[in-house]
């Protein structure tokens, strides 16, 4: 592993770290094919080594914020587009109070359901999807 690195070698991950690394890889492979582009063109333009991008692009490995920068950059798009972990409206902050339950974030099933329902959506669908679940949850808890 490099300086920068996410993951530690030996750090074992949580099934919320494992979600994150399909998500990226996920955006990642459907941008360079929406791009036109090689994955040499983003070590080129970026400096990330060609073995770093394959741990992302084949879901291994999870980015430092600073390379999803570099990859946002790339690609022209947000950096919590690429990474969810650097969306500002997902609670994952470590500070959250566990007590409030509406802030916590969705089970793998429940991202499943979300995502699978329309792999042609925009994000703010998504999002709108994602947040119909999060209210089911609440209602669920009140009956």
């Amino acid at each position: 592993m490099k300086k920068g690195d996410a993951i530690m070698p030996g750090k074992s991950l949580t099934p919320q770290e494992m979600e994150y690394k399909k998500i990226i890889s996920s955006r990642l492979n459907e941008l360079l094919l929406k791009s036109g582009k090689k994955k040499s063109d983003i070590t080129r333009q970026t400096g990330l080594p060609a073995s770093t991008l394959t741990g992302y692009f084949g879901g291994k490995r999870l980015p430092s914020e600073e390379n999803v920068v570099k990859l946002a950059s790339f690609f022209n798009v947000s950096e919590d587009y690429i990474d969810p972990r650097l969306d500002p409206n997902i609670a994952l902050n470590s500070h959250r109070d566990p007590k409030e339950d509406d802030e916590k974030p969705l089970t793998r099933n429940q991202k499943l359901i979300a995502y699978s329902i329309d792999p042609d959506i925009s994000d703010e669908e998504r999002q709108a999807i994602i947040e119909m679940v999060q209210a089911a949850k609440k209602f669920r808890r009140r009956i």
